[in-house]
């Protein structure tokens, strides 16, 4: 059995960022599944929990926006912070010098609603783990309390989620009007696929050490009259 959720999410702008456009970053037209897989890990996340995308309803028209953004160019090593733990030196960069201004093509004003679902994965789990009601019930008390660990983000860390709102039922008229219809969305990124697995190289989950390869996962949606409905074309997943 899977435990089901919908969410309303509201923000002032998203950004998810096509593949093919990174220098210039370039968003999708709706959300991607694996973005919003991410937004509500944000919420509440175990290594045991798996998330599905089920349905993405798009309720505002979609607008985009061209801004800059200042961003540097490198980051810092996680080598250099475990340095630093051991006693050398301080890992630091400066922005003056590694600052670098982009432009970005955003989404504006943006509502959506998701249907979820999770399952388990078995995956460090313990043994007061195993039973899907208790992560449904803490799910649903941290939606319903506004609780998170992190701030859910749109996309990117910096267009956070101006409200995220539990509900019983999608209200479809709300869907705009410039909605209505079938809209091709072509191949979209559907997840990443890590060499891992999600378990970690040494064995170790006190000091886990996580592969960084991954293929991308890619499927090709339609939205019909505001509507995607993910599971559909699940079909159709290529790498």
């Amino acid at each position: 059995m899977s435990y089901g959720f919908k969410i309303l999410v509201e923000g002032d702008y998203a950004l998810y960022t096509r593949q093919d456009s990174k220098v210039e970053r370039v968003t999708y037209d709706v959300p991607t599944p694996s973005a919003l897989v991410g937004m509500i890990k944000q919420i509440y996340w175990k290594p045991s929990v798996a998330y599905r995308i089920q349905r993405i309803v798009v309720f505002n028209p979609i607008k985009f926006i061209n801004i800059r953004r200042n961003e540097v160019k490198n980051k810092i090593l996680l080598s250099k912070v475990k340095s630093q733990m051991k006693g050398g030196a301080s890992p630091e960069i400066y922005t003056s010098e590694e600052r670098s201004q982009r432009s970005s093509m955003v989404l504006q004003d943006v509502k959506y609603g998701i249907e979820f679902c999770f399952d388990l994965t078995g995956l460090r789990a313990e043994k007061d783990d195993e039973g899907e009601k208790k992560h449904y019930n803490i799910l649903k008390r941290r939606l319903e309390k506004g609780q998170c660990f992190r701030q859910p983000c749109l996309g990117t860390r910096e267009f956070s989620a101006r409200k995220i709102e539990l509900v019983e039922a999608f209200d479809y008229d709300a869907i705009a009007p410039e909605l209505k219809g079938t809209t091709d969305l072509g191949y979209m990124l559907y997840q990443m696929k890590f060499e891992d697995g999600g378990l970690p190289l040494n064995g170790d989950w006190d000091n886990p050490v996580f592969s960084d390869r991954a293929d991308a996962v890619y499927f090709h949606p339609y939205m019909v009259d505001g509507v995607i409905d993910v599971e559909k074309y699940m079909e159709g997943i290529v790498c």
